[in-house]
Protein backbone atom coordinates (compact mmCIF):
# COMPACT_ATOMS: atom_id res chain seq x y z
CA UNK A 1 0.00 0.00 0.00
CA UNK A 2 1.35 3.39 -0.95
CA UNK A 3 -0.43 6.55 0.38
CA UNK A 4 -0.24 9.66 -0.93
CA UNK A 5 -0.83 13.02 0.32
CA UNK A 6 -1.11 16.28 -1.65
CA UNK A 7 -0.75 20.28 -0.92
CA UNK A 8 0.62 23.21 -2.55
CA UNK A 9 -2.86 24.27 -4.07
CA UNK A 10 -4.49 27.38 -3.98
CA UNK A 11 -5.36 30.55 -5.90
CA UNK A 12 -2.98 32.57 -8.03
CA UNK A 13 -3.29 34.93 -10.56
CA UNK A 14 -3.11 33.99 -14.62
CA UNK A 15 0.96 34.28 -15.62
CA UNK A 16 1.32 33.27 -11.87
CA UNK A 17 3.20 30.10 -10.37
CA UNK A 18 2.50 27.59 -7.94
CA UNK A 19 4.10 24.10 -6.50
CA UNK A 20 2.80 21.64 -5.75
CA UNK A 21 4.07 18.49 -3.78
CA UNK A 22 3.08 14.81 -2.97
CA UNK A 23 4.23 13.09 0.32
CA UNK A 24 4.59 9.12 -0.02
CA UNK A 25 4.45 6.95 2.34
CA UNK A 26 3.90 2.89 3.18
CA UNK A 27 5.80 0.83 0.55
CA UNK A 28 6.94 3.50 -1.50
CA UNK A 29 9.93 1.07 -2.99
CA UNK A 30 7.73 -0.92 -5.01
CA UNK A 31 6.63 2.63 -7.02
CA UNK A 32 7.72 2.12 -10.97
CA UNK A 33 6.29 5.77 -11.69
CA UNK A 34 4.91 8.67 -10.39
CA UNK A 35 2.77 11.33 -11.98
CA UNK A 36 0.57 14.40 -11.80
CA UNK A 37 -3.16 14.67 -13.15
CA UNK A 38 -5.61 17.01 -13.05
CA UNK A 39 -9.31 17.66 -13.21
CA UNK A 40 -11.10 20.10 -14.34
CA UNK A 41 -14.75 20.76 -13.32
CA UNK A 42 -17.01 18.67 -16.46
CA UNK A 43 -13.92 17.02 -17.48
CA UNK A 44 -12.13 14.04 -17.48
CA UNK A 45 -9.18 13.51 -15.60
CA UNK A 46 -6.15 14.34 -17.60
CA UNK A 47 -2.28 13.03 -17.16
CA UNK A 48 0.29 16.20 -16.85
CA UNK A 49 3.34 14.99 -15.91
CA UNK A 50 5.04 11.85 -14.94
CA UNK A 51 8.87 10.75 -13.74
CA UNK A 52 9.96 7.11 -13.68
CA UNK A 53 12.57 5.88 -11.63
CA UNK A 54 15.26 6.41 -13.75
CA UNK A 55 13.98 9.99 -14.03
CA UNK A 56 12.97 10.47 -17.61
CA UNK A 57 10.36 12.55 -17.46
CA UNK A 58 7.11 12.93 -19.96
CA UNK A 59 4.32 16.09 -20.28
CA UNK A 60 1.48 16.76 -21.83
CA UNK A 61 1.67 19.09 -24.41
CA UNK A 62 -0.59 22.34 -23.23
CA UNK A 63 2.24 21.98 -20.31
CA UNK A 64 5.52 21.97 -21.66
CA UNK A 65 7.95 24.60 -20.96
CA UNK A 66 5.96 25.88 -17.74
CA UNK A 67 5.50 22.98 -16.08
CA UNK A 68 8.42 20.78 -14.25
CA UNK A 69 8.30 17.43 -12.89
CA UNK A 70 10.86 16.43 -9.98
CA UNK A 71 11.28 13.45 -7.31
CA UNK A 72 12.94 13.29 -4.23
CA UNK A 73 13.30 9.65 -3.41
CA UNK A 74 15.29 10.56 0.06
CA UNK A 75 12.34 12.53 1.33
CA UNK A 76 9.77 10.41 -0.80
CA UNK A 77 8.31 13.62 -2.27
CA UNK A 78 6.71 14.46 -5.84
CA UNK A 79 6.60 17.83 -6.85
CA UNK A 80 5.06 20.17 -10.10
CA UNK A 81 6.54 23.39 -10.23
CA UNK A 82 4.30 24.81 -12.59
CA UNK A 83 4.87 28.59 -14.18
CA UNK A 84 2.77 31.36 -16.44
CA UNK A 85 -0.09 29.52 -15.34
CA UNK A 86 -3.15 30.25 -17.21
CA UNK A 87 -6.81 30.16 -16.23
CA UNK A 88 -7.58 26.76 -18.08
CA UNK A 89 -5.33 25.07 -15.61
CA UNK A 90 -7.66 25.24 -13.28
CA UNK A 91 -8.80 21.96 -11.77
CA UNK A 92 -8.32 19.94 -9.28
CA UNK A 93 -4.86 18.25 -9.01
CA UNK A 94 -4.02 14.72 -7.82
CA UNK A 95 -0.56 12.74 -7.34
CA UNK A 96 -0.51 9.36 -8.71
CA UNK A 97 1.84 6.11 -8.50
CA UNK A 98 2.51 3.59 -10.85
CA UNK A 99 0.90 5.86 -13.98
CA UNK A 100 3.80 6.59 -16.22
CA UNK A 101 3.24 7.95 -19.84
CA UNK A 102 3.68 5.40 -22.74
CA UNK A 103 7.07 6.97 -24.90
CA UNK A 104 5.03 5.30 -27.96
CA UNK A 105 1.93 6.53 -28.10
CA UNK A 106 2.07 9.39 -25.04
CA UNK A 107 -1.03 6.96 -23.45
CA UNK A 108 -1.29 7.37 -19.79
CA UNK A 109 -1.34 3.67 -18.25
CA UNK A 110 -0.57 1.89 -15.03
CA UNK A 111 3.46 1.08 -15.60
CA UNK A 112 3.83 -2.53 -16.85
CA UNK A 113 6.40 -2.93 -13.56
CA UNK A 114 3.40 -2.58 -11.25
CA UNK A 115 -0.10 -4.02 -10.33
CA UNK A 116 -1.25 -1.60 -8.68
CA UNK A 117 -2.11 2.59 -8.97
CA UNK A 118 -2.42 4.96 -6.21
CA UNK A 119 -4.14 7.81 -5.72
CA UNK A 120 -3.71 11.26 -3.39
CA UNK A 121 -7.12 13.04 -2.49
CA UNK A 122 -6.01 16.14 -4.64
CA UNK A 123 -5.20 19.73 -4.25
CA UNK A 124 -7.13 22.26 -5.82
CA UNK A 125 -5.55 24.91 -8.19
CA UNK A 126 -7.47 28.00 -9.27
CA UNK A 127 -6.10 30.67 -11.79
CA UNK A 128 -8.57 33.45 -12.06
CA UNK A 129 -7.79 37.61 -12.31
Amino acid sequence: QVQLVESGGGSVQPGGSLRLSCTASGDTYSTASMAWFRQAPGKAREGVAAIDTEGNMKYVDSVKGRFTISQDKVANTLSLQMNSLKPEATAMFYCAANFWCRPADGAWLRHPMSTTVYWGQGTQVTVSA
